[in-house]
């Protein structure tokens, strides 16, 4: 079974060029500024919303006893805050349930 195409950053600045005609500096730019901004927001502690699309936010995720697959060892995985996202209504319905 062949994996799948995978949608890149240089295939959204493409996207933008071609579909708005912008220049590759203009497209990048405001791919660049998109994701900055999601990332700034989630440093910050604050979730992002795109209604329709879905939510990014950050989850707590408790130390546990975890073990190493190769040895079989019990290893400790430390607590760690992990980024987490949760489709929108819209976007669910167009790829899970439509």
């Amino acid at each position: 079974m062949e994996a799948p195409e995978t949608l890149t950053k240089a295939d959204l600045t493409r996207h933008l060029m071609e579909r708005l005609e912008f220049g590759k500096a203009d497209a990048d730019l405001l791919v660049n500024t998109f994701l900055e901004s999601i990332i700034a927001s989630l440093r910050a502690g604050d979730g992002v919303e795109l209604r329709g699309f879905g939510s990014f936010r950050l989850r707590d995720r408790r130390a546990r006893q975890g073990r190493n697959p190769r040895s079989g060892e019990s290893v400790h995985v430390p607590a760690k805050r992990v980024a987490f996202f949760k489709l929108g209504k819209e976007l669910r319905s167009k790829l899970i349930d439509g």
